[in-house]
């Protein structure tokens, strides 16, 4: 959420930067809800003063033993003219805090300006595309060859967008995730953790996937009137972990990573590319959170787009940085840079990875705080996450990468030994 002040006392300068985002904030109606939340807000001040001078003066007259009895009548009519205004003070602070709850945070000022792909700014390419001398297939077709890719019995039980995965292929997916964590705990340093696949909403409003994108989620109400909804990323839990928290100055920066399923009706991804592993409703990622300083906040997320591209890197998948224009950029981020990996089937690179800065916007929600050591000042945290990768688009971009003319798959080097039984190709 936006610092109130912006949008109290630099309103026109905030709906500008806003506007670079493609979302235009409705001045007129933010100033009318500000302007009246100002005069109820003094009314109910002096309200309060008059009313405290009433019960101070009762407590003298009662004390004098005098009769009281017009003045305790004033109290009540004071007493209940101060709920009144309370409880309208009330309504308009939940009504404009509604309000800002819709309003995606603030691009930073070194973000390219556009609304579409075409001024999204490519920073740096990494690795050679092989050349074939067959004709490429993509990883659908491939996991189906190998039968290890069951898109129909999937479908059966659950519908389109999910898939079974049997065999080497499915030892090559978990394969995955355990090497992301290793190199992302041991080399990287985060702290690994287990977290709940089930939140309440208050953590996905903390988290600025509500209430914009509900129609994003899976819902789930149970008959006792708890209302959860399944994580669409692990970014939530882990984020989450600070809600409502003072964090000791000297603990920061902390690092979290996770690995879990993800799961997304993604209703607005409707009529897209939704081919095999790119686009499911449920899939697994290794996600990548840290709790920074505001100062180390654009350092930190170098850092965890640096430890994002080492994964690539060691698997050897060509792929390309690309620092996000303001159109492109998600809700709650303020800087995005996008890993796409090489596709040779498509001929493009895809996302698989977005590593974001979001500032003081999810720590404003979630009350999310540090105490600085000096000062004994309490200030709101900085928060970043990215994916550390997405397991399924890795798993098929190393199918279609590593395919070879005769039919094989190669299993990238790193994997092997450790993490594949010693396998060197899927058959």
């Amino acid at each position: 959420m936006l610092n109130p002040y912006l949008l109290r006392h630099e309103l026109h300068l905030t709906a500008k930067k806003l506007l670079k985002k493609g979302y235009k904030l409705n001045i007129c109606e933010i100033s009318r809800m500000e302007e009246e939340r100002k005069k109820l807000q003094v009314k109910t001040e002096n309200l309060q003063c008059h009313h405290n001078f009433l019960s101070r003066l009762f407590k003298d007259t009662k004390n004098l033993k005098t009769d009281s009895k017009i003045l305790k009548n004033k109290i009540i009519k004071s007493g209940k003219e101060l709920q009144d205004s309370k409880i309208q003070l009330n309504i308009l602070k939940e009504k404009i805090q509604n309000f800002s709850l819709c309003i995606p945070n603030i691009p930073d000022d070194n973000v390219p300006e556009g609304h579409t792909s075409i001024s999204n700014h490519e920073i740096t390419y990494w690795g050679q595309k092989r050349k074939y001398d067959f004709t490429v297939q993509d990883h659908v077709a491939i996991g189906k060859k190998f039968d290890d890719l069951d898109w129909t019995s999937s479908a059966n039980m659950s519908g389109s967008r999910f898939v079974i995965m049997k065999g080497n292929i499915a030892l090559l997916h978990r394969a995955l995730g355990q090497f992301m964590l290793d190199l992302h705990t041991i080399e990287h340093g985060y702290i690994e953790a287990y977290v709940p696949y089930l939140v309440h909403p208050k953590a996905l409003y903390g988290t600025g996937q509500l209430p914009k994108f509900s129609d994003d989620l899976f819902h789930i109400n149970f008959t006792d009137k708890n209302n959860y909804i399944l994580i669409p990323t692990a970014e939530v839990p882990l984020t989450n972990f600070f809600y409502n928290k003072i964090i000791d100055e000297k603990d920061l920066p902390i690092m979290l990573t996770a690995h879990t399923p993800c799961f997304r009706s993604e209703a607005s991804s409707y009529g897209r590319d939704t081919r095999g592993l790119i686009r499911l409703h449920q899939f697994d990622k290794v996600e990548l959170v840290q709790i920074v300083k505001p100062e180390k906040s654009m350092e930190a997320l170098e850092k965890l787009t640096n430890h994002a591209e080492k994964v690539l890197q060691l698997l050897q998948l060509p792929y390309r940085k690309v620092l996000l224009c303001t159109g492109e950029m998600g809700f709650s981020s303020s800087k995005t840079y996008d890993l796409e990996v090489w596709f040779p089937s498509q001929k493009k690179y895809r996302e698989i990875s977005s590593c974001s800065n979001m500032t003081d916007f999810q720590a404003r929600r979630m009350k999310a705080r540090y105490r600085k050591k000096c000062e004994k000042k309490i200030s709101l945290v900085h928060t970043l996450n990215g994916s550390g990768l997405a397991i399924g688009r890795t798993l098929a971009a190393i199918l279609e990468n590593y395919q070879h003319a005769d039919g094989r798959v190669e299993i990238p080097k790193i994997l092997q030994k450790k993490y594949m039984q010693g396998l060197k190709f899927i058959n």
